[in-house]
């Protein structure tokens, strides 16, 4: 399980690290909106890494037979590195490369609050949750935590569609 589980996780969470660093950088020109749906189409792509893995486990370990249990674990475990890999990508490419992302990210959230007609007080408390939240960004361990729960439902949810789909038990032999 251990080749499978890594070969495939590390497969997934190259693609999600590969997207980040080649549009992250253009955010600016894309746009905060189009990134989201960049980076959100780009982690379903690579968590399909997990139902290729749950399919190879079933076919070349278990023989084509696999319980929902087993396939979970195989699925779960891919999740798990394919995020690794995208936090160790963001951790990267936030602190050495773009620190100001967060600033530019503050001021398109502002400005959809002011051009939606939201009233001062609540672009004022905007500004004060989105200062928060970049004191909190710069602490490596939090930001870390916050990130993983970006990719992670995401590939749960994968892996619950996955695991359903190709969980295929055994055949009983008829006793007479």
């Amino acid at each position: 399980m251990k080749k499978t589980v890594l070969t495939f996780g590390l497969i997934g969470g190259a693609v999600m690290a590969v997207m980040m660093f080649a549009t992250l950088p253009f955010v600016d020109r894309i746009g905060f909106d189009k990134g989201f749906i960049i980076g959100y189409t780009t982690m379903i792509l690579a968590f399909m890494m997990v139902f290729f893995g749950i399919r190879s486990y079933r076919e070349n370990i278990g023989q084509g037979h696999i319980s929902f249990g087993r396939a979970f674990a195989v699925g779960i475990l891919i999740t798990l590195i394919a995020c690794v890999c995208y936090v160790v990508a963001w951790e990267i490419l936030y602190f050495n490369f773009m620190p100001d992302f967060l600033d530019k990210y503050s001021a398109y959230v502002i400005e959809k609050a002011r051009a939606s007609g939201a009233s001062q007080q609540a672009i004022d408390a905007q500004v004060q949750q989105m200062k928060s939240f970049k004191a909190m960004y710069a602490n490596p361990l939090i930001n870390a935590a916050v990130t993983f729960t970006e990719p992670f439902p995401v590939g749960l949810l994968v892996t619950l569609i996955s695991a359903a789909i190709l969980r295929k038990k055994m055949k009983r032999e008829a006793t007479l």
